[in-house]
């Protein structure tokens, strides 16, 4: 298909469409001006006391019917809502259990072992049992460092004492 017939019946479509909404938006107009000519009629307001007590009577027990009706549907979606709630429980339910959260527990190997194994098969997991033994080199740190560390601090207070730590380490 060439460019241009597809652009041709791209723009024909369109005009169409463009058609139909104009109508769609048109019809929405005379709906509602038939519904409310429908259920709404004329206005007629009553000169005397009396008609205008009678109309006000008649609006309320509309208002009170139309309440009503209010109260029902709505009476109806909680009735609805609740049993959509008792089919979700009753799907999970089906589904199973929730597995709860699992708590962290204190087991030695070979109590995991004993516990995944049963107590027919007896295995001694000594980690330890085949470790090279090392021995450990203390080191000896001098002895200076070692005493009260005020006289050390009162020593090497101010220039003085500076300059007795550079002449202590030329030496």
């Amino acid at each position: 298909m060439t460019s241009s017939r597809r652009y041709n019946l791209k723009s024909l479509m369109l005009q169409i469409a463009q058609d139909r909404l104009k109508q769609e938006a048109e019809d929405r107009v005379t709906e509602r001006k038939r519904y409310m000519e429908e259920h709404c009629p004329e206005l007629s307001l009553p000169s005397g006391v009396q008609e205008l007590q009678e109309l006000c009577k008649k609006i309320h027990a509309n208002i009170d019917k139309v309440d009503e009706e209010r109260y029902d549907l709505e009476a109806k979606s909680t009735k609805g809502a609740s049993e959509v709630e008792d089919l979700k429980f009753k799907v999970t339910d089906l589904k199973g259990m929730k597995k709860p959260a699992l708590k962290k527990v204190r087991m030695s190997a070979d109590q995991m072992l004993q516990a995944l194994l049963g107590s027919k098969h007896k295995v001694n997991l000594d980690l330890r049992a085949n470790l090279k033994q090392v021995k450990k080199e203390v080191k000896e740190e001098p002895a200076e460092a070692v005493g009260d560390w005020r006289k050390n601090i009162e020593d090497k207070a101010g220039m003085g004492g500076r300059m007795k730590m550079f002449q202590g380490a030329e030496s």
